[in-house]
């Protein structure tokens, strides 16, 4: 017979063990909302936060409407050094931006692999990597907002801009869910394994 407390053990162990794979299922969905909103926001909608028609601006092209032709007429790189745009800061929203989606797409299956091998310096990594993917999505949208303001008003932005909006949010309750999946590796860990439990009293 198993003692009383070799069994409240194991009950534990896999409630933590039933516990872990939730919150690997959570991490990954939340996975699939980021990717699913920054595919749509970066490549539906070609990288546009603001898409009238009567203006176009996005990380690819500065388009405004053209009182004398009356149609949209795109800005080339001379012309928004006039205005004022700086073309390294352009580059450096853009590829910080996209960066982050390169990040989401490799990050569910490193997410796999850390829950099947339950490696627990694997989890501190998950955790980091979301913060990180934050930092810069956030940076890059900041400086796209810094160097455009001008031209887009609040009730100017379309479903790219809230797609990114809403990605950052997505983010900030993955890294919360990173959070709890390390805490339960760091501070809910058994001294027994289900191997040294003894089977018989």
């Amino acid at each position: 017979m198993l003692s009383r407390e070799c069994v409240g053990t194991r009950m534990g162990l896999l409630q933590q063990r039933c516990t872990g794979h939730l919150l690997c299922a959570l991490t990954l969905l939340e996975t699939a909302g980021i990717l699913a909103l920054m595919l749509y926001a970066l490549l539906w909608e070609a990288g546009n936060l603001v898409n009238l028609p009567h203006k176009r601006i996005g990380f690819y092209n500065i388009c405004l409407w053209n009182e004398t032709a009356k149609e949209l007429q795109c800005l080339e790189y001379k012309h928004l050094q006039v205005m004022g745009i700086s073309l390294p800061g352009m580059v450096l929203a853009t590829v910080s931006v996209y960066t982050c989606l390169v990040f989401s797409i490799f990050y569910p299956i490193f997410v796999a692999h850390v829950n099947c091998t339950e490696e627990r310096q694997g989890w501190k990594t998950i955790l980091i990597i979301p913060i990180i993917k934050m930092i810069i999505l956030s940076g890059g949208l900041g400086i796209f907002l810094f160097q455009t303001s001008q031209w887009i008003h609040p009730s100017d932005f379309t479903g790219g801009f809230l797609a990114l909006v809403g990605t950052q949010a997505l983010l900030l309750l993955q890294i919360l869910t990173a959070c709890l999946s390390w805490a339960k590796q760091h501070l809910c860990q058994s001294p027994f394994t289900e191997e040294a439990l003894p089977i018989e009293m």
